[in-house]
């Protein structure tokens, strides 16, 4: 089953939340977790580019534009 953009965005937020426990404890097992989420996201980008026929860069960088530059919520 093909992941969704939201999925995407999900997995990628994951493993930006994995990457800050590494940065605030480096040892190996959060380096392990970081590591195992950062795959987990690209394999989910691999799969939704190649279902929906686009690329896979551009994909990618949607996904990390939507959390790390999130669009401002209306008022």
């Amino acid at each position: 089953m093909a992941h969704t953009f939201e999925d995407l965005v999900n997995l990628e937020r994951l493993a930006e939340e994995a990457h800050a426990a590494y940065i605030a404890s480096p040892d190996g097992d959060t380096r392990a977790a970081w590591r195992q989420a950062a795959d987990t996201f690209q394999a989910a980008v691999v799969e939704h580019a190649e279902a929906e026929g686009a690329s896979r860069y551009e994909v990618e960088m949607a996904a990390k534009k939507a959390v790390r530059h999130p669009e401002p919520e209306a008022v």
